[in-house]
């Protein structure tokens, strides 16, 4: 959606270039199953038209790096994404750095040597010996000889937020043996610098943007890394503070609040991302996919999850009256969880939905996930589900706690968000391996019907009101909203997910 509304304002604004290319990335999964003659067409166009609007918008040799991001090509001396570092860092010598800005997404930036952090400056200092040739055609600064500035989030194309992530200052310079360069602290394990700023605080952006990319980013050093952190919080360490140990043997750096030197000979400031929530296998140096970092999840949650069973085991074992134990062949019911909202995006009519859910022959559990609530707990109800059922919005990122091969993922899909579900959490889910199953409200089933004469573009057009731009879909389609299900309707897709989870275990059951 905001690939959408981006498009639209650079095109009105008459930056034809710019919208050419977010139009391209928005509709990447289109091309890359027609590519062969996509790609041959967008090439010939190029270069029809390169030399004509060379001179104002962007060389043919950029147009190829970034035709190549988007159809996964890889050409020679173009900049791709095999992994981390390759290949136009891959290379980096020592005492030197190297920053990768062909990216939409995010910038990343790479620094050997004699490396060493100062946040009074914001400033992370790579120090040559006095005498070393110069990488550069002329000093900045004296001693200085490179200077890159880098805001080390995952959301580079939106300005707005990249506003307010602190900038930090990545400085080559030469020794000075008149000036103390003492370490507080030595490493001898490289650094990832990065920042929990931003949307920091909505699950979604937390995996997108930051938990994800910091996987696909850190995985190649086996946890023999530490995290360094611009606009560190506490309550975000905590949070994830059972996957982080997974991802680094080492405690984080507040780089903000810790005011001593410390001390790598290799850092990467900023991090990679791919897509919405998923890891490409093809861009990772050991081919690693989304389903591995949900296995990580499970590795991660696994130790509190035991305790928490445990400690329910114990609390019934000492009560009176312990419900009954299931006959020995009575089948197991599937266990549908239905991630409850309230406000704007509830279902009104939920327990009609339930009872409906319970006849069909599910088990039905309802989880409200407050911004409290221990993910450890909500990763235990999901990764024992067979089914989740929710309404489009931030806690939809829970599917990726979901079995893949195993599960059955159903969005509820309001007015109005038809691309961001599909975007954000549908195509995701596929990817992961989930049953996904999509379920597009009709109009009589959106409070807005109400609010709005049958004629509005809002009920008969929203893809309008979503053109005019984020703030108008935000007040309308994900504030102002309810769904009331149409049972009928919705009962044909409970029975797919009861049918394809039977089949799922008679055929595990056959396997066993």
């Amino acid at each position: 959606m905001v690939q959408h509304q981006r498009y639209s304002q650079l095109k009105n604004g008459g930056d034809e270039e710019a919208a050419t290319l977010v139009f391209v990335w928005t509709n990447r999964g289109y091309y890359r199953r027609r590519r062969p003659k996509i790609l041959s067409f967008l090439l010939l166009s190029l270069l029809s038209c390169g030399f004509i609007l060379a001179p104002h918008f962007f060389s043919f040799s950029s147009a190829l790096s970034h035709l190549s991001d988007f159809f996964g090509v890889q050409n020679d001396g173009l900049s791709g994404d095999l992994d981390v570092n390759a290949p136009l860092c891959s290379s980096i010598s020592n005492g030197s750095v190297c920053c990768d800005r062909s990216h939409f997404r995010s910038d990343i930036c790479f620094m050997k040597g004699d490396i060493r952090t100062h946040s009074p400056t914001s400033s992370v200092f790579l120090y040559s010996p006095k005498n070393s040739d110069d990488n550069v055609s002329s000093t900045v600064d004296g001693d200085e000889l490179q200077h890159e500035k880098i805001k080390p989030y995952t959301r580079k194309w939106e300005t707005s937020i990249m506003a307010t992530i602190d900038e930090l200052n990545l400085i080559s310079k030469r020794r000075n043996s008149d000036v103390d360069h003492s370490c507080d602290v030595i490493h001898d394990v490289p650094a990832v610098i990065f920042s929990t700023g931003g949307y920091t605080g909505n699950v979604y952006h937390e995996f997108n943007d930051g938990i994800i990319p910091l996987y696909i980013t850190s995985q190649q050093f086996n946890t023999e890394v530490v995290f360094v952190i611009l606009e560190y919080h506490d309550w975000w360490v905590m949070k994830y503070a059972d996957i982080l140990p997974h991802l680094s043997s080492y405690p984080p750096i507040d780089f903000n609040g810790d005011n001593r030197t410390h001390c790598f000979t290799e850092a990467i400031t900023g991090l990679r991302i791919h897509d919405e929530l998923t890891v490409d296998p093809i861009l990772m140096k050991n081919n690693e996919s989304i389903v591995d970092f949900r296995n990580l999840l499970d590795r991660a949650y696994r130790p509190r999850i035991t305790g928490l069973i445990r400690k329910a085991q114990e609390k019934t074992s000492g009560c009176a009256l312990a419900t009954p134990k299931r006959m020995h062949n009575q089948p197991k019911k599937p266990k549908l969880v239905i991630l409850s909202r309230k406000g704007s995006r509830a279902i009104t009519n939920q327990n009609i939905l339930v009872k409906a859910a319970e006849e069909i022959g599910f088990e039905v559990h309802v989880l409200r996930p407050e911004p409290t609530t221990e993910l450890a707990k909500i990763y235990m109800e999901l990764n024992s589900s067979d089914a989740m059922i929710g309404v489009h919005g931030a806690a939809m990122t829970h599917f990726l706690f979901m079995r893949p091969r195993y599960s059955v993922f159903i969005q509820v899909i309001p007015l109005g968000t038809d691309w961001a579900a599909e975007t954000y959490y549908g195509e995701p889910a596929r990817k992961l391996g989930l049953k996904y199953i999509g379920y597009k409200i009709s109009r009589r089933e959106s409070s807005l019907v109400d609010e709005y004469d049958k004629d509005d573009p809002v009920l008969t057009d929203p893809s309008s009101l979503n053109q005019k731009g984020w703030e108008y879909t935000k007040k309308i389609y994900l504030e102002r909203q309810t769904v009331k299900l149409d049972l009928t309707r919705f009962r044909k897709r409970l029975l797919r997910a009861y049918d394809y989870i039977t089949r799922i275990h008679l055929q595990s059951q056959h396997l066993a």
